[in-house]
């Protein structure tokens, strides 16, 4: 299923299917800083140590990194840092809280890509300041480099925390609870120019301001509607998140950002292109904020009537 026509990036990144039969639970996603249309996945847990390096243009795999020496628990989200390095979260945790520590593997981005590659990564073992938890964001500011992840919670009691402001690989790292996160976060993702947040859930996708270290929330944005909405980037262009779901032959979709929540950066490029002109030269910042609330909102009522009629028809089943 794919989003609404008018929320598609009609002049930005176009989507695509990833096709290797290998990624079968894409669980993040990230775009890559050193080679043109490649964005970083992996599968959820059970896979192993290998992140994959996915070619936009085919959707093929290009490249699978192993990961030597690592063990993976429960990765669930990828970064790329503006120190040119892939950052890896094996912080799951599906028993909500108890495992007393996860960890983060770094290693740079491969300058060539060509089938299969062995690097020995960085390892970072990391402790939340007021207890374990379940997460599946993580992302790297792309200004300062420090690594910042979201929990997950269906009880309203998820949080944003932030790492140190340099990671130690001989220590323990403790993450530090920096703002409230209302709703079950399953990706997120810095704008390039580091001036925005968006976290998803399986339904639903918020905006965020980023000032002094902290998120600022704008709203809702347009998510489309998808098997399991597992992950989400911005593209290289700043103004089009991807979002990405797991099962095999899965979509990557891109849904371009309006209003306030589109990048200064990103608003002042598109509002100099000749095409940002259509429709009576007034860009209206209000009009593309009501439109992507819009989108939102419609995209998380169709979910919520799909869901309750599959739950519906499963249960009559079972009857």
């Amino acid at each position: 299923m794919t989003a609404a026509p008018s929320a598609v990036a009609e002049d930005g990144p176009q989507g695509f299917t990833i096709r290797d039969s290998r990624i079968t639970e894409s669980s993040g996603l990230a775009a890559g800083r050193a080679h043109q249309g490649i964005y970083w996945t992996h599968n959820d847990s059970d896979d192993g140590p290998y992140v994959y390096a996915v070619d936009s243009r085919t959707g093929k795999t290009v490249s699978r990194v192993t990961l030597s020496g690592i063990k993976p628990r429960d990765v669930e989200g990828i970064s790329v840092g503006p120190d040119g390095n892939v950052y890896v979260g094996d912080i799951g945790d599906n028993l909500d809280g108890s495992w007393s520590e996860v960890w983060i593997y770094r290693f740079p981005e491969p300058k060539r890509l060509r089938g299969d590659v062995t690097v020995t990564p960085t390892r970072y073992t990391v402790r939340y300041a007021d207890g374990p938890r379940n997460a599946e964001s993580l992302m790297v500011h792309p200004k300062t480099g420090r690594v910042y992840i979201a929990s997950k919670s269906d009880k309203g009691k998820g949080g944003l925390y932030a790492g140190p402001e340099k990671l130690n690989p001989g220590g323990v790292n403790t993450f530090t609870r920096v703002a409230k996160i209302d709703f079950e976060a399953t990706d997120g993702a810095f704008s390039p120019d580091g001036s925005r947040l968006v976290l998803r859930g399986y339904f639903s996708s918020y905006a965020y301001k980023w000032r002094n270290g902290k998120p600022e929330k704008i709203g809702s944005v347009s998510v489309p509607l998808q098997r399991q909405g597992e992950s989400v980037t911005f593209a290289p262009d700043g103004r089009t998140l991807m979002y990405g779901s797991e099962g095999a032959g899965s979509g990557v979709e891109p849904v371009r950002l309006h209003g306030e929540a589109e990048p200064p950066g990103a608003r002042e490029s598109s509002e100099r292109s000749p095409k940002s002109s259509k429709g009576g030269g007034d860009n209206g910042s209000s009009s593309d904020d009501n439109r992507n609330l819009t989108l939102g909102a419609g995209t998380f009522i169709a979910a919520l009537i799909a869901w309750f009629g599959l739950r519906r028809l499963f249960s009559r089943g079972r009857d």
